[in-house]
């Protein structure tokens, strides 16, 4: 006899009811033994999205990631783009290799001041990853999915100090909103993690780096939404100059001869054609041509010529959905290279698009690493990005010292530290030209 076997499909997490009843009886007790109610729990094991548009469903079926080039475009595919990964590589290695500065107030200054949380935010997340690595995790996360994500690692699950961040992949992350009646509508993180259980995070301990969309869950990918047809055809254009060097790096020709052919006449020139096409070497056998067949005159087409102009547009089209100036990634066709243009562009990269990813990280980290106090904060120190050249520094601290009277606001101890130099006692005031020197006292003479 044949045996049927039933799969319960209801997800039924293995808690303890004596300990559950017991925080149960007692207000916020489950929120502050850091632990997530069954409920909730099984809410994100059994979530389903509905009501999704057309567009979206395509997306959920991959449908949607076809472009017009008939080039399908994922995270995945558009890294192998070599402006994609020039782009998302500057921005989170830009981001990543900044210091992280912790401050604190004191009435309307502030100060750097000397915190534990300072490790982990500049040398090691955790035990597993220094802290530039997690930073171009999270970053690039956010930049190829959409949403970057990263969890807030304690001593004990009752403990609100903070120990280390782990990146996570924005795939292994689905946010959803509860749906029990204690925490209607507060958001989750269910976690699958490659290895072990899925497990579901308090907002408290999960760093979240939405996106333009952000919808209150999840944001678009930057890659297979604003960008995917402009990936699309530059992997297209890509592919054909490939197939075109593949093949000989020959352009379309054609045989023109006043004579009729006869049969055996075109099954040997289609022969010697075939062969010749299926060669795939460098240097080619003679193409042999009877019958008085003549070659017509060859010369690069309009079709070839617009393939190196689509190429050259797709990198500034990528360019200008991630916010990168063309020449940080080696597109340096229409500026140069070198000289104060571009120091003023580097400088334009810091406000107006670097700065885009640091502030909503250390507002985030802010929010969630003192969630009741306003002592301390973190910012990203971005002063060494934005560092003129050599004479144009040094002429700054001449003013900032007090040149030709005027007052200063700088002394040279100041100055050495932002040259990651020590202070030195032996350093003497220029007496010679300076009007802030002192005449000498008579009486000592």
């Amino acid at each position: 006899a044949m045996r049927s076997t039933t799969f319960n499909l209801q997800a039924r997490p293995q808690v303890s009811s004596t300990l559950m009843a017991w925080l149960a009886g007692r207000d916020g007790a489950t929120q502050r033994a850091g632990m997530v109610a069954p409920s909730i729990q099984a809410a994100g094991e059994n979530a389903v999205t509905t009501g999704l548009t057309a567009e979206q469903l395509m997306q959920v079926l991959s449908v949607g990631n076809i472009t017009a080039a008939g080039v399908p475009v994922t995270p995945e595919v558009a890294m192998r783009q070599s402006t994609v990964y020039g782009c998302v590589a500057l921005l989170s290695g830009a981001a990543a290799a900044l210091p992280v500065g912790v401050f604190e107030r004191l009435d309307d200054t502030r100060k750097k001041a000397s915190h534990d949380y300072w490790w982990f935010l500049n040398e090691q997340a955790n035990e597993d990853m220094t802290t530039f690595t997690a930073w171009q995790y999270i970053i690039s996360g956010k930049l190829f999915y959409g949403d970057g994500f990263a969890e807030l690692l304690r001593p004990s699950r009752s403990s609100s100090r903070v120990i280390g961040w782990k990146p996570l992949h924005p795939l292994r992350v689905q946010p959803f909103a509860s749906t029990a009646d204690d925490t209607q509508g507060r958001l989750y993180y269910r976690v699958t993690p490659a290895n072990g259980a899925p497990y579901v995070l308090d907002p408290a301990d999960m760093i979240h780096l939405p996106s333009l969309g952000f919808d209150g869950l999840t944001s678009p990918s930057p890659i297979t939404y604003a960008a995917r047809e402009a990936i699309g055809a530059a992997l297209a254009a890509e592919n054909y100059s490939a197939k075109f060097f593949n093949g000989g790096a020959s352009f379309d020709y054609a045989l023109k001869t006043a004579a009729k052919l006869d049969k055996s006449q075109l099954e040997n020139l289609y022969l010697s054609l075939s062969m010749r096409t299926q060669q795939n070497s460098g240097t080619r056998a003679p193409l042999i041509l009877t019958g008085g067949l003549e070659p017509a005159t060859l010369s690069w087409n309009l079709r070839d010529s617009e393939i190196v102009a689509l190429r050259l547009l797709g990198v500034e089209e990528i360019c200008r959905i991630f916010g990168v100036p063309p020449h940080l990634v080696g597109h340096t066709q229409k500026s140069t290279s070198w000289g104060t243009g571009l120091e003023e562009q580097g400088a334009s990269f810091v406000r107006y698009t670097l700065q885009q990813l640091l502030t909503p990280i250390a507002q985030e980290f802010n929010r969630k690493l003192w969630p009741t106090r306003s002592r301390y904060f973190v910012e990203h120190i971005t002063a060494a990005l934005e560092r003129g050249n050599l004479k144009a520094r040094y002429e700054a601290y001449r003013v900032a010292l007090g040149r030709a009277g005027e007052m200063p606001f700088m002394d040279a101890d100041e100055i050495r530290r932002n040259e990651n130099m020590p202070p030195n006692p032996n350093l003497q005031r220029n007496q010679g030209s300076s009007s802030n020197a002192q005449p000498p006292d008579p009486a000592a003479e």
